[in-house]
This record gives C-alpha cells, structure tokens and sequence, in this order.
C-alpha cells in the first residue's frame, strides 16, 4: 500500500482571483491540495506584503517601472506560499498527538479508505513500544497538499516596454508561465483553462522544469480543464508532440460550475465522464505514440509505458453519496469541491459582507449572467458591492467603469488599441451605435442590457482580499464581484474546514436544502433553460439555427437516456426524486424539440 501521495481525493479549484489567492497557505499543510490565479499581479504585490509582515520578515516593494515587474513579483509570491506551506507543515508534523493539535487535526480530515488512516486508528489503540513504532510511521508518511497554479488562457494581452515596444514573450499569460516555472514550487501543478491558446502552449517547450524526472515523476505537472474527450484528446496531443505530458485533464461541467461558464452543445456531464471512462486506456496510448518519439527526438531516453494521465471533475458537487458515484462508477481519480468551501473562511479568502451575502443566498439570486468582458457566459451572484455599484452607474448616466488593470481587454471595434467592453470609453461608444442602428425595441434594448451588464471583474475578483486584509488593490475601488457556482444556494452554514472535510467524504453531512436536486438533474436544468434563452434571443434565426437547437436538444435526450441507465442500476441516492427529475426536464426538451421542428 502506498501512503505518500496526495493524501485527499478531493481539491479546491481556484475560485476567481482573490477567493483562493491564499488558499494553499491556509489548508496545504493539512494536506489538501488546491490552486490559485496567478494572471492579476498587482493582487499579487498585495499579498506579498501582507505575508512579508505577517511573516516577520522585510517586504521589498516591486515597483512597476522595475524591468520585467511582472514575472518576479509572481515568482516571490509562489516562492513565499511554498515557504509557509512547508514551515506550516514541518510545525504541524512536530506537533504532539494530543486532543485538538494540529497533527490529530490532520489525520481525523483523512478518508477513512486512506491508508493513513487505517495507520492511523491503529496508533488510537496501540500502546507501548508498538505505539511508538506507528507514531514514527505517522509521521514520516505525512505529506503536504499539492500547491496549484491557473493560468486562464484566453487572458493573454501583448504588454509593452518603455518605448511602446511589444515585449517579446511578455503577454499575461505567458508571462505568468515564465514566473511560474521559475519558482521552487514541487508536488505542484499548472491547470490551462478556457481553451487552447497555441503561443502558450508552444512557450511550455522552452522549459525544462516540466520535463518528467522518472516515469510518472514530474517536478511541475500539466493540467488541462477541458468540457469533453474530444477537447482533451485535441490539446493533449498538440503538447505530446512537443515533448510535453499532460498528467491530468480536469473536467467541469458546462453550466454547473463557478465563474466563466464554457456550455457545451447539450453534452451532460454524465455521458461526457463515461466516454472518458471508456477511452481512458485509448487516450494514453494516442498520446504516448506521440510524446516518447518527441523526448527521444530530442535526445533524452524513452519510456516503455505512458506516464498516468488523471481524470478529474469538477462542478456541483454537493454530497458524499454523488463523489461515491463519480469515484465508484465513472473512476475518476479526484473530485473538485469549488462553491461549497465559499462558506469556509478556514480555506478561502471573502470579505464579511459577501460571505453574509452567500449565507443567505436563494434559487434566482446565482444567474447565468453576460457580465464577463470576454463574452463568455458568467455564474454571478446578484446584489454584491459591485453589481450595486454598476446600477449606481448606469443610473447616474455614467455606465461602464474606469478600466485600471486592463487584463481583459479585448474588443477593437472601436479603436486601434483592445479596450475593455465593461469600460466607460466602450460603453459610452457602444451606446451612441446602437442608438443610429435603428432595430427593432426589443432587440436593442436585449442589446443595451446585455452590453450595461458587463462588469470589471479584474477589480471585481480581487477585492475580497483587499478588504480582508485591509489593503485596497486600488484606491476608491472596493467593490466586489462574486462568481459562485449554482449549488452555493444549497447551502446557509459557515463551515470549518473539518466540517467540510467530514461533509465530502460523507461522515457528518453539512444542512443543505432538502429540495436539492441531484448535481446530474441540476445540470440538466441550467442547460434546458440555456437553451431557451438562446432560442428566445434570437430575433432571424435561420436553417442553421434551427438544426443546431435540435442536436441539442438530442444530445440532452442521449443524456437523460444515460442518466436512466444508472437509475435502473441503483448507482443512485434517492432515486424517485432523481427519476422525478429527469422526467420534468426531459419534457421540457420534448417539448423545445416539438416547437423547433413545427417552424
């Protein structure tokens, strides 16, 4: 039995960009792994400070006219988490057996299947010289959670130098890649989300710190967030032939997710998980014909087999029984618990106000909003400091917002330079344009809407942290944005970090909504009410419309299929209500078939 990899199953998934920007700090040392954004440095130089001083120790500012700013403020901050991480962890380790220390704390947050905590017990009912034997065993197979960074890859503006020069090699995200492999991080990762971005991925050839040391041994792995099989087979073949392995491929659902909200074209989560399920062999093998060429080629010595390649998924989660089915059925190799650990100030960083503001959260408060400046749909919560602060705008006359940190702009319909569509230049410009376009009322005032409704998520992000540890980010602006994924609304408890822990592997359940559906039904439903929106928004839709609304709708009805199949198999919890379920929405995409195939 083997006893020193990850000690948990479970990870907490980087939670916008001031919510888990500190998280390894709080909860690696208990062996939880988890990730961070790496993209907003100017939060970064924040929290560089605030750890300095925490830490006793000199804080040197890194000012923004210092050459190649950027890279060596994330660097330091990665470099100052593993610090605490591993100084955490070497005090936890030393501690004493005893009620309440930091050591019991550890090992009561095991699974029960671990073999550590089978150890474990056993030392609870040892005595003597054997106690003593397991409490040396203990101690050395303890291990520290993995330390995670993500880099979103659509976020990838050119910056510049002094002179107006673009920076060769020096765009956000590849400038975060840069910082990141040069820190001291190991046991660690990098997660690619939103999509393939081929300068990014060509830039991971330049270092050698992704390299595999031994077969399945990586000192800084490669993760991909992908929405399908399709997608991972895609981006993990471009990397295999370059010499690069990708050790794990994240899966999130389309919909039932926090932030950014990549749909897919009806594919649910379950069918998704079993084609992976059934492909998994298939998929190591495609990118092994690839990748052992690629590192002999460039002159480094072969592998006989593909290193492990994880599959792990992510979003709507809520209970023991429904990680049991992922783990059980569909084998999947760990599970992401984002949304849930919001209400656990113990692992992540939200201010009191929206903390209370999640607390007290209901079915209509988390929408499926366009307020992300990339035009990619956004999980958000209503009535934060920021969406207030919006209205407060757009009711003045004075929409859209002063535009600081400039990592999400990209529209140049208006001028030669990319400007933020959330901005006060853009929106100003966009409204005079669809004032003269002359369409019909109700398509421009859904394009009004849909363009007021954009918001600065660069400062909306971070200011949790800000206000926490009472350091704005930038001055005057504290207003938060949250992005919570729909399940937070299942939930009303501030939870400590070993109630959650007890809560995910299913030893005392945390009060969630009794009415709440299976994460399965749950997903179902935001996609058929996607999809209606979709339908209903489009004023001229044409053939081709028509034609992709009904795979849609088939896809969804493949899934249900699928989801029938489990049922009958009893892999689930409460059944009828899960039965019931499917029933309701499977009739409302029957009745969206119906509809679409009578025009």
């Amino acid at each position: 039995m083997t006893y020193n990899l990850t000690p948990h199953r479970f990870h907490i998934p980087v939670m916008g960009i001031a919510f888990t920007i500190d998280t390894p700090i709080k909860v690696a040392h208990y062996g939880i792994t988890s990730a961070l954004s790496i993209i907003e440095d100017n939060l970064i130089e924040m929290m560089r400070k605030h750890y300095y001083q925490e830490n006793n120790e000199t804080y040197v500012p890194i000012e923004k006219h210092e050459e190649n700013y950027r890279v060596r403020r994330i660097t330091d901050y990665l470099n100052l988490v593993n610090r605490n991480v591993q100084s955490k962890f070497e005090k936890l380790k030393s501690s004493a057996f005893e009620k309440g220390s930091e050591i019991v704390k550890y090992f009561e947050m095991l699974p029960e299947e671990s073999g550590l905590k089978e150890k474990y017990h056993q030392f609870l009912q040892a005595h003597g010289e054997a106690k003593a034997e397991l409490e040396s065993f203990l101690r050395k197979h303890m291990s520290p959670g993995g330390i995670e960074v993500n880099i979103m890859t659509k976020v990838d503006k050119n910056n510049t130098g002094k002179s107006g020069e673009i920076l060769p090699d020096g765009s956000d995200a590849l400038g975060a890649l840069k910082a990141y492999a040069k820190s001291d991080l190991e046991n660690s990762a990098v997660i690619f989300s939103a999509g393939m971005n081929p300068r990014l991925f060509n830039y991971l050839e330049n270092f050698r710190e992704f390299d595999a040391l031994g077969w399945g041994r990586f000192k800084k792995k490669v993760i991909i967030k992908v929405s399908d099989y399709r997608s991972a087979l895609i981006q993990g073949k471009y990397l295999a032939k370059k010499g690069i392995w990708v050790s794990e491929f994240r899966i999130e659902s389309g919909l039932n997710c926090g932030g950014h909200a990549f749909a897919t074209q009806g594919y649910l989560l379950g069918p998704i998980l079993e084609e992976f399920r059934s492909k998994k062999d298939e998929l190591e093998q495609a990118l092994f014909s690839l990748y052992n060429p690629a590192i002999q080629a460039r002159g480094e010595e072969g592998f006989d087999k593909p290193h492990p390649v994880n599959i792990t998924v992510q979003g709507g989660i809520g209970t023991a029984a429904e990680q049991q089915l992922l783990y059980g059925y569909y084998g999947v190799n760990g599970t992401g618990w984002g949304t849930p650990f919001l209400l656990c100030p113990e692992a992540t960083t939200v201010d009191a106000g929206t903390l209370e503001l999640l607390r007290k959260s209901k079915e209509n408060d988390v929408v499926l909003s366009k307020a992300s400046p990339l035009g990619v749909r956004f999980n958000y919560l209503k009535n934060t400091t920021a969406h207030e602060e919006r209205q407060q705008r757009i009711d003045r006359g004075k929409p859209g917002s002063p535009c600081t940190e400039k990592y999400l702009v990209s529209n140049t319909e208006f001028t030669k330079e990319p400007i933020c569509t959330a901005s006060r230049k853009y929106q100003k410009l966009k409204l005079e344009q669809l004032a003269k376009a002359g369409l019909p009322e109700e398509e421009y005032q859904l394009q009004v809407d849909d363009l007021l409704s954009k918001e600065c998520l660069c400062i909306g992000l971070s200011n949790s942290a800000g206000i926490n540890y009472k350091v704005p980010i930038v001055e005057k602006l504290d207003a938060v944005t949250i992005c919570p994924g729909p399940n937070i609304v299942n939930y009303s408890k501030e939870a400590s970090l070993q109630e959650m822990t007890s809560h995910i592997y299913g030893r005392q359940e945390l009060p969630v909504d009794p009415q709440r559906p299976h994460m399965f039904v749950k997903e179902l439903q935001l996609y058929v009410e996607y999809l209606k929106e979709e339908i209903k928004n489009t004023f001229n839709p044409v053939p081709r419309d028509i034609k992709g609304w009904t795979g849609f709708c088939n896809n969804l009805l493949d899934g249900v299929s699928h989801y029938r199949k489990l049922a009958e198999q009893e892999l689930i919890k409460k059944k009828e209500a899960f039965e019931n379920g499917l029933n309701r929405w499977e009739a409302a995409v029957l009745e969206i078939k119906a509809g679409l195939e009578s025009r």
